[in-house]
């Protein structure tokens, strides 16, 4: 722990390049992002770098061993590479290789985020899937487009005892979280609303 501990300051240091680095707790060691894309592991006091497709070439050029976890008893391979000390004190290759895999990691997360579908977003089942797409709402960009109260709107035409708690699941959809994590005040103007629209149908 205090060697992964040690080894998070260091990256932190000699890769200040690449930006604002955080690290969080995973795979029982730790993650290093830039802006929520995760580019490397911490595992043992260990550095390992996510490989990309640019910079794999040159992960298997310097034979750099790969990070490898039991996992129930069964040994598991990562796509990350572990930093030598030679490249350790090659600072400007170890900056360059780092920002490769920075970013080829953010142009595969770019590439999930596009191709998300409705039933990935916070709350969403893929009932709720099924129905908004029967409305017409196709896609995450379309839901956003549309907002939570008009595809709500939508919904209801066929569903006239639809909950104001799928008015909450859309609306935390759209910002990316659980609709018990809404704001209090996001929560109090949808109440509104719903209570206005409701009242206007009657």
């Amino acid at each position: 722990m205090h060697d992964s501990k040690v080894k998070i300051e260091q990256a932190k240091r000699d890769l200040a390049a690449l930006g604002d680095i955080h690290s969080r707790s995973q795979f029982g060691g730790y993650s290093l992002s830039v802006g929520k894309v995760v580019f490397a592991l911490i595992a043992e006091g260990e550095l390992y770098l996510r490989a990309c497709e640019q910079a794999k070439p040159y992960l298997v050029e310097r034979q750099m061993e790969p990070l490898c976890f039991n996992k129930r008893g069964i040994p598991v391979t990562l796509d990350y590479y572990r930093v030598d000390p030679a490249l350790w004190c090659q600072q400007e290759q170890l900056i360059a290789l780092s920002k490769l895999c920075l970013q080829g990691a953010r142009k595969h997360r770019e590439g999930v985020l596009q191709n998300r579908r409705l039933k990935d977003l916070p709350n969403l089942s893929l009932r709720i899937e099924l129905e908004l797409r029967r409305v017409g709402i196709c896609s995450v960009q379309m839901l956003k487009e549309q907002g939570a109260k008009e595809s709500w709107l939508k919904l209801r035409a066929g569903n006239k005892n639809l909950s104001i708690n799928v008015l909450f699941a859309l609306q935390g959809a759209i910002l990316g979280r659980h609709h018990q994590a809404l704001p209090d005040d996001i929560k109090e103007e949808l109440r509104q609303w719903h209570r206005m629209t409701l009242r206007c149908s009657q």
